[in-house]
């Protein structure tokens, strides 16, 4: 529904079709048609799977629109056991990834959808007890998520990644079928998704599934804030058209490409999703601290730091904080109880917002010097010369690093007018 949406408000389909293209997996064909649900016209996107049911499944469990919740509710995502697939196995999370990773596609899309798949094992692996990385996406399920969240994450790419806003996220009621037996609605991988992320859901009582565990998780992914809308200009307006119709409710997914008027609301800023983890230690030696910041840092933490507080019976002690990626908060919430006298972590999910960034070599007379800038709305607030590029320069010229910063810091002034303090 969410590519469908997108084809109808100018997303090109040939060039979709190329992109997915790219991707090594093979057993499905896509059928793009225009079309109706409740009188309203929009875009039908479906994922044809070949050796398997001649009943289009766009969508599987986690990503289909469910025909019928009277029928078996197709679960690809659960820790295998004995069922028959299209090629007779099943795919990994791992595999998964690597598998993305393989593509020649960008590396935003690559980022991004891995973290997609990541966030359906994360809640898939709680459920059944298994790691993420365990997880198995049964081959006909896999095929046709790999194909979805790649082409929703394509589809944004394709779309000059835009800012995501959404509206509250409203799921049914009711319960669906699948080879465990009869689960109530939202499933416990819908609630995972979204409790982890810190989104808020509402229930109403249309007795269907609304919200699948694979829309779950683009939400998650993408979107910045939940909530009417404000200040929006429409441009355009699609509607990607779900697979039967639910009474009382057109069952379409509705786009809407438009701009954001207000002057504060209008910020070009990156944004992303990170959890910050701590705990108060007071009888940890400083040599082990120490040890545990560059192990953290090594092992992909985005930032740790330790700072001194006073704890019961005004006992000195350090306040250990850890920011990571949502993924790696598990990993490193047992690097910390592992490698510190921690007996417990605290952790909460965080959005940031952070300036545009790029790079480039600064001629100064010593040598090139790789600086960074970082941009908002096109003005360029900050300017940093590479510490360790500085240090080469200095080194290679025989001069000091002081020199070198000097240098480039004139030059700042004399090339980079955008970049001057104001």
């Amino acid at each position: 529904m969410f590519l469908g949406a997108m084809l109808d408000i100018g997303l090109d389909e040939t060039s979709l079709r190329a992109q997915l293209e790219c991707i090594p997996v093979d057993g499905y064909q896509l059928r793009v048609a225009r079309g109706t649900r409740s009188s309203v016209e929009g875009v039908k996107f479906d994922v044809l799977l070949e050796n398997a049911s001649s009943v289009p499944m766009n969508r599987g469990r986690h990503t289909h629109e469910h025909h019928d919740h009277t029928h078996e509710h197709h679960d690809h995502t659960h820790e295998h056991h004995d069922h028959t697939h299209v090629d007779g196995h099943a795919r990994t999370f791992t595999a998964i990834r690597e598998l993305i990773e393989s593509t020649t596609l960008s590396e935003w899309v690559k980022r991004r959808s891995i973290s997609v798949f990541h966030r359906i094992a994360d809640a898939e692996g709680k459920i059944h007890g298994v790691a993420p990385e365990k997880v198995h996406f049964h081959e006909v399920g896999a095929v046709d998520s790999i194909v979805d969240i790649l082409g929703a994450c394509l589809a944004l790419e394709m779309m000059g990644k835009p800012r995501v806003l959404a509206s509250p996220v409203v799921e049914g009621s009711g319960s669906v079928h699948c080879a465990h037996g009869t689960f109530p609605v939202p499933t416990m991988a819908t609630l995972s998704i979204l409790g982890s992320a810190g989104i808020e859901l509402t229930q109403c009582d249309i007795p269907h599934e609304l919200v699948t565990p694979t829309g779950a998780a683009l939400l998650a992914e993408f979107v910045e804030s939940f909530g009417p809308m404000r200040a929006l200009v429409a441009d355009k307006v699609g509607y990607g058209l779900g697979g039967r119709d639910i009474p009382g409710r057109p069952n379409v997914l509705r786009a809407i490409l438009g701009e954001m008027k207000k002057a504060d609301d209008v910020m070009d800023w990156e944004t992303d999703s990170i959890v910050v983890l701590e705990t108060n230690i007071d009888d940890c030696r400083p040599e082990i601290l120490g040890h545990f910041v560059d192990l953290a840092l090594e092992s992909g933490a985005l930032d740790v730091f330790h700072i001194p507080i006073y704890m019961k019976k005004n006992r000195p002690g350090v306040l250990l904080s850890l920011l990571c990626r949502a993924e790696d908060a598990d990993r490193f919430r047992v690097m910390i109880l592992s490698e510190t006298s921690a007996f417990g972590v605290r952790s909460i999910s965080m959005d940031r917002h952070k300036l545009q960034r790029s790079s480039s070599l600064v001629q100064t007379p010593y040598g090139p010097v790789e600086a960074k800038f970082g941009s908002l709305n096109g003005r360029v607030l900050h300017r940093t010369p590479e510490f360790e590029s500085c240090k080469k320069v200095a080194q290679s010229a025989g001069v000091s690093v002081k020199v070198v910063y000097q240098a480039v810091d004139r030059i700042f002034e004399e090339d980079f007018p955008a970049a001057r303090k104001t």
